[in-house]
């Protein structure tokens, strides 16, 4: 076995790994602990990625080879590179030469490597002459760029993960850090051990798990943060909290700020966000005074937020009002203190580094600024860079709607699932005359409307660097060759740079210049992305790969003649505008976009699941990774399904006034009334069906708005007005199979494309495949409004393993009843290996037990086949799986609980001894915690 040093390729921790091989295979992962991301540590996300590199994985997952599909709705074919990229160069050529460079557009990815993005940013702006070229980060940190950028002149996130532990006051704003940057989180939970006086704030709607750790959660109403923060100034200035010497030497605008929050009394912000008002007052004092409770023994305080304040239609207001109370309070700077965005994705910044937006170009430049323009013109040696910003990605897929963008060049991301307003997206897919999809995976939705498809490397095969939220770039390293004809990203892009600039020279249409995107390697590539940044914020001319190998990951600035890089920005309180001050933001709070009424009484918000990652196209590939949560749900709050009518379980439809869902229903406290919450990772890929129209459903983004902040145009992706009803599906129907892990990826697309005309279609994986066996799980569920085509049922069958007649098996097709299933002996004992009910799922409870949990089935003979809700003989089900590392379920955990004594903190620690859950990556902790404060004490009887 050898190891091979690389960094996560899930969120913006940016967390070092160490990957395991056996010649050309991955076989382990662990955490590096040289890396200053994370120690060695690794959350349940990344603690499976070798799995998710499996040879059964990529044999059913992969894209292997270029493939071309003869004409929309057909199957693609195998071609050879040659041909492939021929025909792109030719298509696109042909594009920009009848209609002009904006015809063509390219939607990269914040999962792209820096050099990725570099090679293909040059590309656009450089050799095709467009600005269309935008990123799915503008769905995740585009805002936070614009409010760095209007308040303290760049886009650089002024803190580092160190500033957790010498911070008076965790301020953390719209992000549920426990799930979504779990091993960050660690960090704070050991930051509040060490110093228990900090005093953390979480503002939040919902009550998430990473409200297990605060000292004051704030339930504000969905939109409100402006007036929430306006508020607490508003408090601090009555109070004198704010610091007037800093105000007064680093800042300007203070006065027109003032005059905006005049009006933000206490008690109309509570009124606005729903809050009381000495929770306001509470919360202004600790951010103020950093928990100390003294404006003139201030402790720092470091905020931390993500995309609760960016997913807004006025995101770059939400990010400018908090940055204030920084600026107002001289809370930046300092070790502890300072405005800390999140980065959602691996390496988003790295994209921003290199211009990777329609408004930005190399090395923090703007496209608006003559000069930037002109100077990036001159590195590249062309002739000059297109004044008018591009296209961002809601403008982009509008456009290709539209039929102005006829050419549409995707790599490495999933709009077909992760944009907002599906039906456009959709609309605009079709629509566009060429679409090439750039991609690792064949299995996502973007998938089967590309028209070229170019298999691309991925994580455990790549090379270059990455970004994290704290500014360090560290080196992404392959440890295996790349499987079939996969490629890496920016030698894709630059063997069709070098194609493309041929056919638009012999045009006249490219500049008359050498190669533009002639690389051989990336080391090639960074470099020239290096040497843009000299003179700027983020100068890192004393970096190369030389050194990030010597020295480990660095944070920027580093520039040339610097030892090592900069972990804080702004100590002397000179930033990045044109006179060294920062600029105070006077906007005033606006309302939602989208206002509830009486027709759309709730308000939809979405975000992450804790052990999966955007639109799954590899976590969803593992069973293990929904032990925690199996299957899609719309949660909603408990008074609120009283009030329709509801109970756990049913089938709702929700919709917007772009399109609908239907799936379950679960009861979730953790919610205010009005407001429901559905993960952003649901779409096609898991659930699906057609709507009463018959048109189809699209998951949870064909749900929500694109609506986007002005300035930073980012999607309002936390809000939705929705109307909930119950969904009459009288016939329903459960399949659920262990099958070989070569097939099972296979079996369930398979499923889900057979059920798909349903009124509602459901489809997981489930189980561990770590565990052995070499087995996998699929679950279906689905519902219509009356028994479908028996020839429907036969084919769900025979997909499950059921269709051979050695099955058990029931049928009423009077009814539309049916029910098989299927066992095998091993030894004295027999288990389930396959079970459907349709028509009548009633028994599912416990037949979804046997099988999922592997009991014993031998003594139930056709007593499976009962209807009974209730088993014939005591079937237990262990729960839902809370921590993953070592698959303790629920009932263990409360069994463990129910004789327990002691604290909390007593009892937890007992938790953790007696079932080792809660002691690897930890992300399973803030649950644990919960569930302990919510088990009542045992109470012992006193001997006589």
């Amino acid at each position: 076995m050898s190891e091979t040093k690389s960094t996560c390729p899930y969120c913006g921790v940016g967390c070092g790994v160490l990957i395991q091989t056996e010649g050309d295979r991955i076989t382990g992962v662990r955490g590096d602990p040289s890396h200053p991301a994370n120690f060695g540590r690794l959350c349940t996300k990344g603690s499976t990625l070798h799995l998710t590199a499996s040879p059964a994985i990529a044999q059913q997952a992969r894209l292997l080879a270029p493939a071309l599909r003869p004409a929309r709705g057909e199957t693609p074919r195998p071609i050879g590179w040659n041909e492939a990229l021929d025909l792109a160069a030719d298509r696109f050529a042909r594009v920009i030469a009848e209609d002009g460079p904006d015809a063509v557009g390219f939607y990269l990815s914040g999962q792209l490597l820096t050099e990725d993005y570099y090679v293909f940013n040059k590309l656009a702006k450089g050799l095709v002459g467009t600005n269309n070229l935008d990123t799915n980060s503008r769905l995740c940190m585009s805002s936070a760029v614009a409010g760095y950028k209007k308040t303290l002149g760049a886009d650089a996130p002024p803190a580092c993960y160190d500033d957790v532990k010498d911070a008076g006051c965790l301020f953390i704003a719209g992000s549920n850090t426990a799930w979504a940057h779990p091993i960050f989180f660690r960090r704070i939970e050991e930051a509040k051990r060490a110093n228990p006086a900090m005093k953390i704030v979480v503002v939040d709607p919902r009550r998430t798990d990473t409200c297990e750790i605060a000292d004051l959660h704030l339930a504000l109403q969905p939109g409100s943060d402006v007036m929430l923060f306006h508020g607490l100034l508003h408090v601090m200035l009555h109070e004198g909290w704010t610091d007037t010497a800093f105000i007064d030497a680093h800042t300007q605008g203070f006065e027109a700020l003032r005059e905006t929050v005049r009006d933000c009394a206490p008690e109309r912000v509570a009124e606005v966000c729903g809050l009381a008002v000495d929770d306001i007052v509470q919360a202004a004092r600790l951010f103020a005074t950093g928990g100390s409770g003294d404006a003139a023994q201030r402790a720092p305080t470091l905020s931390l937020y993500c995309m609760g304040l960016n997913q807004s239609s006025h995101g770059t207001d939400k990010n400018a009002a908090l940055i204030n109370l920084h600026l107002a309070t001289g809370q930046i700077g300092q070790p502890g203190a300072g405005p800390f965005s999140l980065t959602g994705q691996p390496n988003a910044m790295g994209g921003r580094e290199v211009g990777g937006l329609s408004n930005l170009l190399p090395a923090h430049r703007d496209m608006a600024n003559a000069d930037h323009r002109a100077e990036v013109a001159a590195f590249w040696g062309v002739p000059a860079i297109p004044a008018t910003p591009g296209l961002s990605a809601i403008e982009m897929f509008r456009a290709a709607a539209e039929g102005q963008v006829r050419a549409l060049w995707i790599a490495c991301t999933n709009p077909a699932q992760s944009m907002p307003d599906q039906a456009l997206v959709r609309r605009a897919l079709e629509r566009c005359e060429f679409v090439v999809l750039q991609e690792a995976f064949a299995t996502t939705a973007t998938a089967a409307f590309a028209d070229l498809l170019l298999p691309a490397t991925t994580w455990g095969e790549k090379d270059g660097t990455v970004t994290n939220s704290e500014r360090r770039i560290s080196r992404v390293r392959p440890a295996v060759a790349a499987p079939g004809e996969a490629r890496h990203d920016w030698a894709i892009a630059a063997d069709f740079g070098q194609r493309l600039q041929s056919r638009l020279a012999l045009q006249a249409l490219a500049p008359a210049v050498p190669a533009l995107t002639a690389y051989d390697t990336p080391e090639q590539v960074w470099n020239e992305h290096r040497a843009t940044t000299r003179g700027r914020d983020l100068d890192i001319t004393g970096l190369s790969y030389v050194l990030l190998d010597e020295l480990g990951p660095q944070q920027w600035p580093m520039p040339e003649g610097q030892a090592a890089g900069t972990a804080r920005l702004y100590q002397d309180g000179v930033f990045a505008t044109p006179d060294g001050r920062a600029r105070f933001s006077p906007e005033p709070w606006r309302p939602l976009a989208e206002a509830r009424d009486a027709d759309w009484p709730y308000s939809l918000n979405t975000g992450r699941l804790r052990d999966q990652w955007h639109g799954m196209s590899r976590t969803g590939t593992l069973g293990r990774l929904f032990g925690h949560v199996a299957e899609p749900a719309l949660q909603m709050a408990p008074q609120d399904m009283a009030r329709e009518g509801l109970a756990a379980g049913d089938l709702v439809e929700v919709a917007s006034r772009r399109g609908s869902a239907v799936l379950p229903v679960q009861p979730d406290a953790t919610l205010a009334p009005a407001q429901t919450f559905l993960a952003m990772h649901w779409g096609e890929e898991f659930l699906g069906g057609r709507d009463a129209q018959g048109r189809e459903m699209t998951g949870v983004n064909g749900l929500t708005t694109p609506t986007f902040c002005p300035t930073s145009k980012q999607p309002e992706l936390k809000h939705a007005a929705v109307r909930i009803r119950r969904a009459a599906l009288p016939w329903t129907l459960l399949g659920i199979a262990w099958l070989p892990a070569d097939r099972a990826l296979a079996v369930r697309q398979a499923l889900r494309e057979a059920a798909r005309d349903l009124r509602f279609v459901s489809c997981v994986p489930f189980g561990d495949e770590g565990a052995g066996g070499g087995e996998g799980g699929v679950l279906l569920r689905a519902a219509a409004d009356a028994p479908p085509p028996a020839a429907l049922v036969d084919r769900i069958e025979a997909l499950l393993g059921l269709g051979d007649g050695q099955a058990l098996r029931y049928a009423d097709p009077a009814r539309g009843h049916r029910r098989a299933v299927r066992l095998q002996r091993d030894g004295e004992l027999a288990h389930v290996r396959a079970v459907l009910l349709a028509g009548d799922t009633r028994a599912e409870g416990w037949l979804k037990t046997l099988i999922q949990d592997r009991l014993p089935a031998q003594d139930f003979g056709r007593r499976l086949l009962s209807y009974q809700a209730t088993p014939p003989v005591a079937v237990v089900s262990r729960g839902k799986t809370v921590c993953n590392c070592f698959g303790v379920a629920e009932q263990d955990i409360a069994g463990h609980l129910a004789a327990c004594d002691g604290s909390e903190a007593a009892r937890l620690a007992g938790l953790q001894q007696a079932l080792r859950c809660g002691t690897n990556c930890g992300s399973c902790v803030p649950e644990l915690r919960r569930m302990v404060r919510e088990t009542p004490v045992r109470l012992h009887r006193q001997a006589a």
